[in-house]
């Protein structure tokens, strides 16, 4: 069968993976020319002139002047999904966390987030291993394509993987709703076939992957970070190389000298040679003198680079100023990052585009963990609607400052549980806390029962005898050198002893 679809729905699953070749082939020609911004791969310097090309040659091949790896890179480092709530309970679902660690998301989501920031999308495949234990992995834009049902943004029709693997055969897997199937190209040019799919059921009943859209508009079209910063970030590449040219031909005085006689257009070897011998050569030791008495010194003063250094700048603060990185990122006013409620101020417009992506990217886990709950067939946590992601903070800030308001919010009857999870911590880290303090109220419960509770220390659980005893604790000094308060049975001792001693 020759590939290609002629027109209307696909009715059949050759025809799906006829139709969806063709969409992903649009769709990986557009997250290509992203990757190649942020891999560093973009175009070669373009000089104003070709006779620069013909004199700089492949010099400056491989160096570009690129920022867009850092307008992604700003936004992917403060998201970070710490774990799931399923329903109304406050701890972190432990069934969600394990299916979490065990498909190694915790690199993988990042992976799948610096793709979807980067080129607009990527996609999250579920299903189930041998063992019917759930599998989320994380796909490629360039691989991966969704088709939605005519008049609906939720309900996917379609989906197709399309890759080809170490031998050099072409393969592809198309998800149905009624079944799942795969099939791999044979022939090349216009022999090119797909042949017939193989089906396997779908027991989810549904198409099981799952877009990653980075802040979809409600046309559903992928949005990339880079879109708007490439434009200047090609016009800084051209900038820095014009200043390259002018580093190379006019960034030193050029002298003149008029009046001194030329050879002829015509002339020999032997007046050339002459010419030569006869031309002002300056050293540190040798006095010019000219015969022409009507000769004329001069100079051109070398360029000045800093009116490209001056441009440049002012294109990168309209980098930042676009992509709500700051500043300091790009080291511009001298590279010195604010400090205290200065910082604070300067990041939060990156902070408030993070927690935004947070929004379209946790919709996303969100329901890709109903899916793999689906796969172990726990059917109340697959229609777990109210479930939530459990993001980190994106809010840098000094662990002073965030105890000390933390601390506030305690007075506020805030639980606990929620204070450790807004510090930082991870749900797997709060649990292994609550199990610490449970052992804690055991060991001293144990104390208490053997010496009595006045008689441990809180600090060390050592016995500490009791006040006026043999083997009492001494009163400690102080650091000034006085003895700290002594106790009702100290005094009275102290008191015998002076009308002793009087």
């Amino acid at each position: 069968m020759a590939l290609g679809h002629t027109g209307g729905r696909p009715q059949t699953p050759l025809e799906w993976i006829a139709y969806l070749e063709g969409k992903l082939s649009k769709q990986r020609s557009e997250v290509r020319k992203y990757a190649t911004y942020y891999d560093s791969e973009n175009k070669t310097l373009n000089y104003a002139q070709q006779k620069f090309s013909e004199i700089f040659g492949d010099m400056f091949v491989g160096w570009r002047d690129n920022f867009c790896p850092l307008i992604v890179d700003s936004i992917s480092e403060r998201l970070r999904v710490q774990g799931f709530r399923m329903g109304p309970e406050e701890a972190a679902d432990k069934d969600a966390t394990e299916i979490w660690q065990y498909n190694s998301l915790d690199a993988e989501s990042n992976a799948a987030h610096i793709d979807a920031l980067m080129g607009g999308a990527s996609y999250l495949v579920v299903w189930g291993d041998e063992e019917d234990m759930p599998l989320i992995s994380p796909e490629s834009a360039e691989d991966v394509v969704v088709q939605y049902e005519p008049g609906s943004r939720r309900k996917r029709a379609a989906a197709m993987k399309q890759y080809i693997d170490d031998w050099g055969v072409e393969h592809a897997t198309l998800w149905l709703p009624d079944g799942v199937y795969t099939s791999e190209v044979r022939g090349n040019g216009e022999g090119r076939t797909w042949t017939g799919p193989e089906r396997e059921n779908n027991p989810l009943d549904k198409v099981p992957v799952v877009p990653l859209y980075n802040r979809t508009r409600l046309k559903l079209t992928p949005f990339s970070e880079l879109a708007s910063i490439i434009p200047v970030q090609d016009a800084i590449n051209k900038v820095a190389a014009d200043a390259l040219v002018a580093s190379e031909f006019a960034a030193f005085p050029q002298r003149i000298l008029a009046g001194i006689e030329q050879p002829p257009d015509n002339a020999t070897d032997s007046e050339l040679e002459q010419a030569r011998q006869a031309m002002i050569r300056a050293y540190v030791d040798r006095i010019l003198t000219l015969d022409n008495p009507d000769a004329k010194w001069g100079q051109f003063e070398a360029a000045d680079l800093k009116n490209y250094v001056v441009l440049i700048d002012m294109l990168v603060q309209h980098m930042a100023s676009q992509s709500r990185v700051p500043f300091h990122y790009f080291l511009l006013n001298g590279g010195q990052a604010p400090s205290g409620e200065s910082i604070t101020a300067a990041e939060a417009g990156l902070v408030a585009k993070a927690k935004e992506r947070m929004l379209h990217f946790g919709e996303s886990w969100e329901e890709a963990m109903r899916l793999a709950f689906e796969v172990k067939g726990d059917t109340s946590r697959a229609k777990a609607y109210s479930a939530e992601v459990i993001w980190e903070d994106p809010e840098y800030r000094s662990k002073a400052q965030q105890a000390d308001a933390l601390l506030k919010l305690k007075e506020l009857n805030v639980p606990v549980r929620q204070l450790q999870e807004e510090y930082g911590y991870t749900p797997t880290q709060i649990l292994r806390f609550d199990a610490m303090r449970e052992e804690e109220m055991k060991r001293q419960k144990e104390l208490d029962d053997k010496y009595g509770p006045e008689l441990v220390d809180p600090l060390t659980g050592k016995p500490t005898g009791k006040p006026g005893q043999p083997g009492a604790q001494q009163p400690q000094q102080s650091t000034r050198g006085e003895a700290k308060p002594k106790s009702p049975q100290d005094k009275v001792a102290s008191v015998e002893r002076q009308k002793k001693a009087a």
